[in-house]
């Protein structure tokens, strides 16, 4: 575990960088993840240039909050209020309708974007400082090479940055005390942005759990 003393200094010392631009690899319920300011293009740059993946491929961002999700630029309706009250903090991303611009990356096809709000402790404190300081929305992605396993552990973390240290900047870890990931299963990803809603993927939350909060109908 972690005491408050050392979450509040591993945010601290990670706000210095995400704030000069750099990004970060931090715990979160189900794996470890990647984090930079996703308003900020540069930073977001760097994160894709160590995953190996193009700014096709959406990142997503990491809610402080679940009221937060608004601020975001989002469109909510009943439906994803539901699944807000019903799995929020907790293993579920929601593709939303979303009018705010972001760096290039993190939002999708026409501007829908992947949201999550996460219930780990070091992860969810950081997401809420770098909104208090202003620098925006945390990105949201597994930390791994693109095509290969995301991070469950710290072994795995300090293996996948064992790598050679001539190619693209590494990631930052936030770090506090014996803090890990949390070990549950990847978050179930579900798409809200047309008149049904369709599962992506199914991980922690099962489908038919997202179906009765939602309502049949929303399918």
């Amino acid at each position: 575990m972690a005491s408050s003393a050392e979450i509040e200094a591993a945010v601290d010392a990670a706000l210095e960088r995400l704030s000069a631009d750099r990004f970060v690899a931090y715990p979160t319920e189900t794996v470890w993840g990647l984090g930079a300011c996703a308003d900020r293009a540069s930073a977001v740059d760097r994160l894709l240039a160590w995953k190996g993946r193009g700014s096709n491929a959406p990142l997503a961002v990491l809610a402080a909050t679940p009221a937060q999700v608004e601020d975001l630029g989002c469109s909510v309706d009943a439906r994803v209020e539901r699944l807000i009250a019903a799995c929020w903090p907790g293993p579920l991303m929601l593709v939303l309708p979303c009018t705010r611009s972001f760096a290039p990356g993190v939002a999708g096809a026409a501007g829908a974007l992947g949201v999550r709000c996460s219930p780990h402790p070091l992860s969810v404190r950081l997401a809420t400082a770098l909104s208090d300081a202003g620098l925006g929305p945390l990105t949201s992605t597994s930390l791994n090479r693109t095509g290969s396993p995301p991070a469950e552990t710290r072994a795995d973390v300090a293996q996948i940055l064992s790598g050679a240290s001539d190619g693209p900047e590494e990631p930052w870890l936030v770090e506090a005390g014996s803090l890990d990931a949390g070990g549950e299963r990847p978050s179930t990803v579900v798409d809200c942005t047309g008149e049904s809603l369709v599962v992506l993927r199914e991980g922690a939350v099962p489908s038919d759990q997202i179906e009765a909060v939602a309502g049949g109908d929303s399918f």
